[in-house]
């Protein structure tokens, strides 16, 4: 074979390979990637297991889990855990 008739073909196939590459980029940067749900807020299980500490606090006993969580939070962050306390915090200020 001629030499100008093999650049042509070495070229040819190269230019094919790279509008592949080209492609396939594109369609893979189209795509959307979609994770999983791990926010506990919106899992069902989390929020129809009772609590794991149920059998060794008495606060705890007919909780779910995402109560007992809540629950957490609220006396980490000083939140009155009844009306009484939250009348008793309204009439100190």
């Amino acid at each position: 074979m001629k030499k100008s008739i093999m650049n042509t073909v070495i070229g040819s196939a190269l230019a094919a390979a790279s509008g592949v590459f080209v492609y396939r980029a594109y369609q893979e940067r189209n795509t959307v990637r979609v994770e999983p749900d791990m926010d506990m807020r919106n899992s069902r299980e989390i929020d129809e297991r009772e609590s794991v500490d149920a059998l060794d606090d008495s606060a705890e006993k007919g909780l779910s889990q995402l109560d007992s969580i809540y629950r957490d939070d609220w006396q980490a962050n000083g939140f009155p855990q009844t009306h009484k306390e939250m009348r008793e915090l309204e009439e100190d200020k």
